[in-house]
Order: C-alpha cells, then sequence, then structure tokens
C-alpha cells in the first residue's frame, strides 16, 4: 500500500477539483492508488460534481431561521429554479439556514460547520451536485441578533416553509412579551421586503455609509447651483434633498407601508407606548435572490442553429 501523504491528497485535489477530505478518502479506499482514486471519485459522482463548479449558479432560495432573539438567512443558489423546488435541495438550504443560527455570519465557517449527519456544509452540496447534477453553493448568509427581544422573519412569496425569493430579519430589542414583539417584527419585516419607496440600507442615518451620503449631496449641489440661485439658497435646498434621501433609505424615517401616515420610527414610539417599555431595532436584513449575480443570457434559437449547423 502506498503512503497517504498530503502531497498525494493534494495532487488528487488538483487533478479532480473535489474537496482535501474526500480525496483523502478515495486514496483510503483504494490503497493509496492514485488512478484508481481518481476512477473512485468518478463512479461516487464527486469528480463530475467538481467540473460543474464554474457553471453560473443564480437560482436557488433564500431561507431563514429564528431563535427567539437570534436569527439567520441564507442564500444558497443552484443553476435552475427547477432544482429550487427538489425536496432533497429545500431540506439542505433548511438545515444550512438552522446552522447558521449559530454562527456569526462568516460564509467561509459556515461552510466547514458540521451539519447533523456530521458531514460539512460543503460536503454536502458536492454531494448534492453528485446526486441532482446542477452546480450549487451557498453565496451568502447574514445573523441578526436582538438580546434582549424577538429577530422576527418574513418569507415574500415561499416556495416551501421559511424559504422563498426575498428573505427578511429585523432585530426588536425589548423587554416586551415575545409575543408581542414577534407580531410587531414580522410587520416590519413584511415592510422590508417590500422595499417601499426603497429598499433600506441602514436602521438609522448614522448608520448610512458617509461616501455614500457625501456623494449624493455632492450631486445634489450641482443639481442646485444650476438654478443660478444665491448659494445659501443652495444650502437650503441640498438639505431638503439629502431629508428626502434619508426617507428613502434610512429604515426608521421610511413611511410604513400599511400605514403611509406613521414613519417606522412612530411606528415603535406607539409600540413602546403600548408595550410600557422601549422597543428599537436591533438590526435587520433583506436578502433577494440572485442579487449582482451576472446571468448568463440563453439563446436558444442561436444554440439550435450552431448545434444543426445552420446560420
Amino acid at each position: 500500500m502506498a503512503a497517504i501523504t498530503a502531497a498525494l491528497v493534494k495532487e488528487l485535489r488538483e487533478k479532480t477539483g473535489v474537496g482535501m477530505m474526500d480525496c483523502k478518502k478515495a486514496l483510503a479506499e483504494t490503497d493509496g492508488d492514485f488512478e484508481a482514486a481518481v476512477d473512485w471519485l468518478r463512479k461516487k459522482g464527486l469528480s463530475k460534481a467538481a467540473k460543474k463548479a464554474d457553471r453560473v449558479a443564480a437560482e436557488g432560495l433564500v431561507a431563514v431561521s429564528t431563535d427567539g432573539g437570534k436569527g439567520a438567512v441564507v442564500e444558497v443558489n443552484s443553476e435552475t429554479d427547477f432544482v429550487a423546488r427538489n425536496e432533497k435541495f429545500q431540506a439542505a438550504v433548511t438545515e444550512i439556514a438552522a446552522l447558521a443560527v449559530g454562527t456569526d455570519g462568516n460564509v467561509d465557517g459556515l461552510k466547514a460547520a458540521k451539519l447533523a449527519s456530521g458531514e460539512s456544509v460543503d460536503d454536502k452540496l458536492t454531494n448534492l451536485i453528485a446526486t441532482i447534477g446542477e452546480n450549487m453553493a451557498l453565496r451568502r448568509a447574514a445573523v441578526v441578533v436582538a438580546e434582549p427581544g424577538v429577530v422576527a422573519s418574513y418569507v415574500h412569496n415561499p416556495a416551501a416553509d421559511n424559504m422563498g425569493a426575498i428573505g427578511v430579519l429585523v432585530g426588536l430589542k425589548s423587554e416586551a412579551d415575545a409575543g408581542k414583539l414577534a407580531e410587531l417584527g414580522r410587520k416590519l419585516a413584511m415592510h422590508v421586503a417590500a422595499g417601499s419607496p426603497a429598499v433600506a440600507v441602514s436602521v438609522d442615518v448614522d448608520g448610512v455609509d458617509s461616501a455614500i451620503a457625501d456623494k449624493e449631496r455632492e450631486v445634489f449641489a450641482d443639481q442646485a447651483r444650476q438654478s443660478g440661485k444665491p448659494e445659501q439658497i443652495i444650502e437650503k435646498m441640498v438639505e431638503g434633498r439629502m431629508r428626502k434621501f434619508f426617507e428613502e433609505v434610512v429604515l426608521l424615517k421610511q413611511a410604513f407601508v400599511m400605514d403611509p401616515d406613521r414613519t417606522i420610527e412612530q411606528v415603535l414610539a406607539d409600540a413602546s407606548k403600548e408595550f410600557g417599555t422601549p422597543v428599537e431595532i436591533s438590526g435587520f436584513v433583506r436578502m433577494a435572490l440572485g442579487e449582482g449575480v451576472e446571468k448568463k443570457e440563453e439563446d436558444f434559437a442561436a444554440e439550435v442553429a450552431a448545434a444543426t449547423g445552420q446560420s
């Protein structure tokens, strides 16, 4: 039996693209025979799975999971929406979301974390790729904490329980009754999912990236100066437009989608009075499937023409 060295495992990984642990297992199963190990991986479908890893995966599911004052949302991608309806894929996404609740939201850490089966998230997805035949990937994860308090969730147009195309978490920090907080939090999560009038980027004004705010202020100033008005008037015009900007991107300043006459800030103030204790938003996350992923545009007619030799 040949010695199974780290160098041999590395060489097998480079040749097949399969994970280190699977390469090590393949060599152990074949008594260190390199070529036999390659065949072993091919038979298991793992080598085939690795070759799919460079294919664009922009479909899939966003899933949420909560546990009292902590919640997680993850995006697990596949190549087609057909796979998103696969029960095995959905079960895996559910497991991954639940596991993420106990993490800090770091994707690399979550990929290495162990599921109840003992396999890592990465290995679970690799095995699913081999079984189902499409590339899959854990793309994003985020965690929201509200201690004391409740993290509420909402999934827009769910494909299955707690998963769909848009997932939202809202953390409400408060000593109030958990049931009342959960009900309020779900309504706020629905507001965030609606993205009305715009998708919020921060809980409060201080949380808006200063570079973004400065750029907006500069653009508004340039636009105002074109009016030819005095500088002191221009300054007031810019401040007015900045207030409007913050009303769009700051969650607390947005008009509540279920009651446009009140801002989210007013909703929380009213809830604080009703519950008899302060209620504040500790954080929120809105994750929409495929955000920022460049999808390959398929030209079916061109593919058919190419396949038949027609121009």
